[in-house]
């Protein structure tokens, strides 16, 4: 008879199998989603990408910039009178000396004004000198008032003491002596007063003539400047140097204050830089800087800082402290390295296009296999033109990418193909 064979595992069957499987996958997917990487990953290929090591060194706070050459000073010619320009002696480029007449002016109105205002001191001088001799004949009058009264006082004195003797005579009466005695005693008392007068009048035309000379001698000093505004229609030069520039042109009017030229002392040079107002805090009187020009290495100082920032810089003069290039010349431009701070060792990374992307606060740092760039949070302290000193977040020998960012959406991993 046939007998029915028991299995052996009655629990293995498909429908098992298959819970089994969809089990596992389920806790696959689940692990996934609390343990796996989660992180955003994005294929790159290395040749549109820069790599490059971090390395431990001396690192020099400098800048780079560029520094115009001008003159050590410049003296601006301004019209002191105004006029037409009737002839251009020196032409604008060519060396003058001081003194030299650079161009002549034409003010009919000036020589008017300044004939009005002679012609007004010559009289003020004459009105002082006819008030000195009214004073002087007025003192001599009082003198010779003075000495008649005390001659005639000494007349009057010499009766009084003779009618003293005939009153006591009985030769003449007593009214007669009186008279006599009130002659003297009046006159007297304005010889007294002459005297006193004469006194005064000397003090006060003393004090008059003082003042009245210093007024003249204002006034002819006043006439003398007066005089010499004609001198100021011949322009000429303050000093010797190189007319740099002249603006008028023959037959133009000027009027006062207007710029006419400029004249370049070239006993030195100095060079004029302009700085990024990111550095404004560290920059100062004093700071170094240098530059390599035709196989020759040249060092400066900054000797004039100038506050004033447009368009986002700043300016600087920088004067010579070693000598100059030979044939240098005015315009001439030079690549100098300004340094802000004294040198130290340092973790550098190289410059490039990631600081503009993260402003230095993260980088893609290479791992080990060299196959994946992963996101790494950094701290960036100074900065010259080859370096960004590190302060935090990496290490010598790691590899970082240092080109830019800006394709990359910061995912959290690049995968280097």
């Amino acid at each position: 008879m046939d007998r029915v064979i028991e299995k052996k595992h009655k629990w293995l069957n498909k429908k098992t199998i298959w819970l089994t499987i969809g089990g596992v996958f389920i806790l696959l997917i689940a692990y996934n989603i609390f343990f796996g990487d989660k992180s955003s990953k994005l294929n790159v290929e290395r040749e549109k990408i820069t790599i490059e090591s971090i390395i431990e060194d001396e690192f020099k706070d400098y800048i780079a910039q560029i520094g115009t050459v001008e003159p050590i000073k410049t003296i601006y010619l301004d019209a002191i009178e105004g006029g037409r320009v009737e002839e251009i002696l020196i032409d604008e480029g060519n060396m003058v000396r001081k003194g030299e007449v650079i161009l002549r002016l034409s003010n009919v109105n000036l020589i008017l004004e300044i004939s009005n205002n002679e012609a007004a001191v010559s009289r003020s001088i004459n009105e002082f000198e006819n008030t000195k001799i009214n004073l002087e004949l007025n003192t001599i009058n009082r003198k010779q008032t003075l000495i008649e009264t005390e001659r005639l006082l000494k007349q009057q004195e010499r009766q009084y003491d003779y009618n003293k003797q005939m009153l006591k005579d009985q030769h003449i009466s007593k009214e007669e002596f009186d008279q006599s005695y009130e002659q003297y005693n009046a006159t007297k008392q304005q010889y007294a007063l002459l005297k006193e007068a004469l006194k005064n009048d000397s003090i006060y035309r003393n004090v008059q003539l003082a003042a009245m000379d210093n007024q003249i001698k204002n006034m002819q000093e006043n006439l003398t400047v007066i005089q010499g505004r004609l001198e100021n229609l011949r322009v000429k030069a303050p000093v010797d140097g190189e007319l740099a520039n002249l603006n008028p042109e023959v037959g133009e009017v000027i009027t006062y204050g207007n710029r006419i030229g400029t004249v370049n002392i070239l006993d030195d040079y100095k060079l004029r830089v302009e700085i990024d107002e990111h550095y404004i805090a560290r920059v100062r009187k004093g700071l170094p800087g240098s530059f390599d020009f035709a196989g020759s290495s040249y060092t400066l100082v900054i000797d004039k800082v100038y506050p004033e920032v447009t368009n986002g810089r700043f300016a600087v003069d920088m004067v010579f402290t070693s000598e100059k290039p030979s044939q240098i010349r005015i315009g001439q431009t030079f690549r100098l390295k300004l340094e802000l701070g004294e040198s130290k060792q340092a973790i550098l990374i190289p410059r490039g296009g990631f600081y503009q992307s993260t402003g230095g606060q993260w980088v893609y740092v290479v791992d080990e296999s060299n196959n994946i760039a992963v996101k790494r949070s950094i701290s960036i302290g100074r900065q010259n033109p080859r370096f960004y000193e590190v302060l935090e977040g990496l290490e010598p020998g790691e590899q970082v990418i240092v080109s830019s960012y800006d394709n990359f959406n910061e995912v959290d991993q690049l995968i280097l193909k």
